[in-house]
């Protein structure tokens, strides 16, 4: 796996991005909050907003957004601001990479024919990386009601144009409070800490299974094999990080449809760790696999692997790698149970262990965050 975040002595671990051209979308740019932070230019604003209305092909039959589509977005967003700012001052031109998106919950699901806004805005840099954090709301264009439905952090690299395997520096940034600047160190080193510990994903092969029983890892187990297109990349020739969470997202959305056998919507999106660029003409394997149920929602690890299938010098290498939590829903909309999952082999049982830790943990977090405060 690659480093947490690259020197520039080091390969990038991300995937190159420029700001997409969004033919139905607007980016608005934004003063940045007083009591947040500024840029090192005025011209150069340190926040962005996007919005586009959903559409039919951007939800699932039920109506329910795709959590893939909503991804998407947010990283149409921070590529934007990101590679924006890193090109805010003289010097050599680069595009932002995506390293890791942090986990985001998905609170409020989004229906087709309601308005997204994607906010996004730097809120933090170190020398060699810049940390975006974004909210997306949902608006109903008839009744003007609006809602929160996700928070996500990002974190990108600047990579030089002329050598896309040179790390350039950060520009920085004006905090208006010491403590931000502290604040954000923290979280920079947490996520750092977070990518080490996804090593041992990067060896791991999804095997088919031939008559799988119902309720096992097998059964419902599923991959997508993809041909990297332009349409997939930046001008640069490298794979849109929201290209990927968006298959990623679909796979696992499969996974969970043939374990539930009901409509299934994105819960909540673990840190979704990029490893290395894919280029385009490669292909991606997309694999996903139940890990754990609870009583009301799956645990699926999804993993991400390139081939580049016209360069024999370099050999199929794991890409990206995430878990995603999806929760089984009624025609009502309301909580359905989910089928436990039936582990197998030792290494089934050894993951199911896993993803019932990761559950606990962030199920006491959740209840500490809503005990009131004294």
């Amino acid at each position: 796996m690659a480093p947490p975040l690259p020197s520039p002595s080091t390969a990038p671990p991300g995937l190159i991005h420029s700001a997409p051209g969004l033919p139905d979308t607007c980016a608005l740019p934004q003063a940045p909050a007083a009591a947040t932070m500024s840029g090192p230019a005025a011209e150069t604003p340190s926040a962005i907003q996007i919005c586009r209305i959903m559409r039919p092909d951007d939800a699932n039959v039920a109506g329910n957004v795709h959590g893939g589509t909503i991804l998407k977005m947010i990283e149409e967003a921070g590529a934007i601001i990101s590679t924006r700012h890193c090109n805010s001052q003289n010097g050599e031109c680069c595009v932002a990479a995506l390293a890791q998106v942090e986990r985001t919950d998905f609170l409020s699901p989004m229906c087709i024919g309601e308005v997204a806004h994607v906010s996004a805005e730097i809120t933090y840099t170190s020398k060699h990386s810049v940390e975006v954090q974004v909210h997306v709301m949902s608006e109903n264009i008839l009744t003007g009601t609006k809602k929160l439905t996700n928070k996500a952090t990002l974190w990108y690299v600047p990579l030089s144009l002329k050598n896309v395997d040179k790390v350039l520096e950060v520009p920085p940034v004006v905090y208006s409070r010491q403590e931000q600047e502290e604040e954000g160190r923290k979280r920079y080193e947490a996520q750092k800490l977070e990518r080490m510990e996804t090593t041992w994903r990067n060896g791991d092969i999804v095997q088919p299974v031939l008559n799988p029983e119902p309720n096992t890892v097998s059964y419902s187990q599923s991959s997508l094999i993809h041909l990297v297109g332009p349409s997939d990349c930046t001008l640069h020739g490298f794979v849109h990080g929201g290209v990927t969470m968006k298959l990623m997202d679909e796979v696992a959305g499969i996974v969970a449809a043939r374990h539930c056998k009901t409509n299934i919507v994105t819960a909540s999106v673990d840190a979704i760790n990029f490893y290395d660029k894919i280029r385009k003409g490669c292909v991606i394997t997309i694999y996903g696999r139940v890990t754990f149920t609870s009583n009301k929602s799956m645990e699926i690890e999804v993993l991400v692997d390139s081939d580049p299938v016209v360069d024999n010098s370099q050999k199929r290498y794991r890409a990206a790698s995430a878990f995603f939590t999806y929760v089984s829903l009624s025609q009502e909309g309301k909580s359905l149970p989910v089928p436990q999952l039936v582990p197998e082999t030792e290494d089934e049982k050894k993951r199911f262990e896993e993803g019932k830790g990761r559950y606990l943990q962030m199920k006491a977090k959740r209840q500490g965050q809503a005990e009131p405060q004294p």
